[in-house]
């Protein structure tokens, strides 16, 4: 039996293996226990999903499985964005929300991620706690789930519609007139994903002219993980190359929490160096002020703009929920990972793709500079960074031996001198240089999760190889 184990964003699992529905309700019931446990259980819970396979009927019958606790919950009538989620939890001042989602996985996966009331992802505590009492009913008929019609009757589940209230705040985040104005054609690709109907809609309220693909509903995702990396999005690239009318090309992952974005020759602009971008322009042309936050495997590109501007960067594990905190108490402007999830001051504590899209075209509209003219213009200003990403696979004979390799620390990698070592999550080599290399092994598979950057494509070449020798040697 497999055991229920949350990761940085949820339990995830492939269906009809682990993520089933018997297991779903194990897991709402030890949630619910939680909730009891602090006395939480009256506010109730925001229910929603994504537009994966049978995201209705999980949804529903966790649910039901609340109500049979006397638990209320707000069911989300439709595939709902992550982010949108998130603001409706802190909106309702609910105890927290469950989400269906794998986010940009493959279509064979699902998850279920729990969110406390500040709307964030749940901090290792809370889901320790939660994993630890799924775990010991698991096998069991440990819940009493509610027939869905009589929790309605009862008023213990309400259906809610959530874009009306996250449109309306996220209007106030992004300058939807400014694009309006601009006369700029936009090309949105949802993914097949939840943000159909939301940042398309948003764009055309504002009187923007949208071009739009990918935007049914699709499990399968098109045949391609929902995510909006550059390989997975040909189609988009080559709708953008062959439009002169589209400026700006804006994607989001299948839950909508996480961003792709292409100038308008098709281009596509790395979520490391937007996240910069979009730092310095909330400060240089917005006027708005204070610190960032970035994972440990985030390009330090956003540390050289803040240091510009006099501002500190915190470095954090790999995990939203670790930013969603700083976001959360206050303690800075942008916070961001290199896996395309951002967020700003004044939002929710999560990752979320609509936003992230809308300031892109904000900042394409303001400035009368495609996004490729402003880098350079960073790049004048800051200096250019080169980042790359590389998952290794080990052979068994250095699996093995991985750990021992790694309790001794070398004095220097590729011939350049180590400067320090950062264990935050990983083995972070900073070098001279001002270039630094990640380490993160996979805890489910034979895999080194390699992250390299340095300040020409031509060290950072020299980077990954010296990184490859150093991990078979």
């Amino acid at each position: 039996m497999h055991k229920i184990r949350f990761g940085t964003s949820g339990w995830r699992g492939v269906f009809c293996e682990d993520f089933t529905l018997d297991n779903v309700r194990v897991v709402t019931q030890a949630i619910a226990d939680y909730l009891r446990s602090r006395g939480l259980q009256t506010r109730g819970l925001v229910v929603g999903h994504d537009s994966r396979f049978l995201g209705e009927k999980f949804a529903r019958e966790t649910a039901c499985v609340l109500a049979g606790d006397g638990i209320p919950s707000c069911l989300c009538n439709r595939d709902t964005p992550t982010p949108a989620i998130a603001f409706e939890i802190i909106r309702r001042r609910a105890a927290g929300g469950i989400n269906f989602t794998a986010s940009h996985n493959p279509a064979d996966y699902n998850g279920m991620k729990f969110s406390p009331a500040s709307g964030g992802p749940a901090l290792p505590e809370v889901t320790e706690e939660i994993e630890r009492r799924a775990n010991a009913m698991l096998g069991e008929i440990c819940y009493r789930a509610m027939p869905i019609e009589d929790a309605f009757r009862e008023g213990l589940i309400e259906e809610i519609d959530a874009r009306p209230a996250y449109q309306q705040a996220v209007a106030k985040l992004a300058d939807l007139q400014a694009i309006g104005r601009s006369g700029m054609g936009f090309a949105v690709n949802p993914l097949y994903g939840t943000s159909r109907g939301y940042l398309d809609r948003m764009l055309r309220e504002a009187g923007a002219r949208v071009v739009c693909i990918n935007a049914c509903r699709d499990p399968y995702f098109g045949g391609f993980p929902p995510e909006p990396a550059r390989n997975y999005i040909g189609d988009f690239i080559d709708l953008v190359k062959g439009d002169d009318s589209i400026t700006i090309g804006l994607a989001t992952d299948g839950d909508a929490d996480r961003f792709g974005i292409l100038d308008g020759d098709g281009t596509f602009i790395e979520p490391n160096y937007f996240l910069a971008l979009l730092y310095d322009y909330l400060i240089q042309v917005r006027g708005m002020r204070g610190a960032a936050a970035r994972s440990v495997a985030t390009s330090h590109f956003i540390d050289a703009v803040a240091a510009y501007h006099g501002y500190r960067v915190h470095e954090t594990p790999v995990g939203f929920k670790y930013i969603g905190e700083l976001i959360r108490s206050g303690q800075i402007l942008l916070g961001g990972e290199e896996s395309a999830g951002l967020t700003i001051a004044g939002h929710v504590p999560e990752k979320d793709g609509i936003l992230a899209c809308l300031l892109a075209a904000e900042m394409v509209a303001v400035t009368g500079k495609s996004l490729s003219m402003q880098l350079q213009d960073l790049y004048k200003r800051v200096g250019s960074f080169h980042t790359r990403r590389k998952d290794i696979r080990l052979s068994a004979a250095v699996e093995e031996t991985f750990a021992d390799k790694m309790a001794i620390l070398p004095d220097s990698i590729g011939g350049w001198r180590v400067t320090e070592v950062v264990t935050v999550d990983g083995w972070k080599f900073m070098l001279e240089n001002e270039a630094w290399i990640l380490l993160r092994k996979s805890g489910t598979e034979p895999v080194v999760r390699l992250y390299c950057e340095a300040r020409s494509e031509k060290d950072l070449e020299h980077l990954v190889a010296a990184a490859r020798n150093f991990i078979a040697a």
